[in-house]
């Protein structure tokens, strides 16, 4: 659709690989600024380095920082214009092997609550005070399948991604008059790190059948692309193979 985003900005969280990395790519093929967000800094140079290669010339900032630490994300920032950001994309997430309820401990639960969830009200609390000064906004989250449907995710994934989704529709319902739209994408199976994390082994037919990034980037870009008239509450995207 060639460069259809020119004149955007665009705040990628979790930018460092995965789903993250191929919005950023695809975000910036279409030609959106890019700021990037991310805890791996090896892994975020490349994702801009890969986003040059697509789009030549687009301009792309990054930021390294864990968006669960509010102290940490507010330093990153800092000196950082994001007034001009109309979009954020959090992508920020994580699983952890040991996931079942009664291998679940304090430590472990409190973790992905941060990850999962924290990071999605530290991203949110940064934006919304500038798209309603802009009187204008879009924000994602990339939530999970496992947010509605029970699955072997695992407890404490499932809660903190269903708690993403009820931020979402929150913040949609408090903020529509302010100009700004939230979105909750929910993708299922998608072959990214995070397969690498579970208790089995997937196996090479399910990763073959399971969703790309490249899949999820592509929904993201469609609720990127449609005018602010328009509001997707969820979009669910899923393998056609199960």
């Amino acid at each position: 659709m060639g460069h259809d985003l020119e004149g955007r900005e665009v705040f990628i969280a979790g930018a460092s690989s995965g789903m993250g990395r191929a919005i950023a790519i695809a975000a910036a093929r279409a030609g959106a600024a890019l700021i990037l967000l991310g805890r791996n800094k090896a892994g975020l140079d490349i994702t801009a380095t890969l986003a040059r290669e697509a789009a030549p010339g687009c301009s792309i900032r990054t930021l390294v920082a864990d968006a669960s630490d509010a102290t940490a994300l507010a330093e990153a920032i800092a000196g950082t214009d994001l007034s001009q950001v109309d979009t954020l994309v959090n992508s920020v997430g994580t699983n952890i092997p040991e996931r079942a309820f009664d291998q679940l401990t304090t430590e472990s639960w409190q973790q992905m609550i941060d990850s999962n969830l924290t990071a999605a009200f530290n991203l949110s609390k940064i934006f919304l005070p500038l798209m309603r000064a802009r009187e204008n906004g879009l924000i994602i989250h990339i939530a999970s399948t496992a947010a509605r449907k029970p699955d072997k995710s695992g407890a404490a994934y499932q809660a903190t991604k269903a708690g993403v989704l009820s931020l979402t529709h929150a913040l949609m319902e408090e903020e529509w008059q302010n100009g700004i739209r939230a979105t909750a994408i929910l993708p299922g199976m998608t072959d990214t790190p995070l397969l690498d994390r579970r208790p089995t082994p997937v196996t090479p037919e399910a990763r073959a059948s399971a969703l790309r990034p490249e899949d999820v980037a592509a929904a993201c870009l469609f609720v990127l692309r449609l005018p602010p008239r328009a509001h997707v509450a969820e979009l669910h995207i899923g393998p056609s193979q199960r």
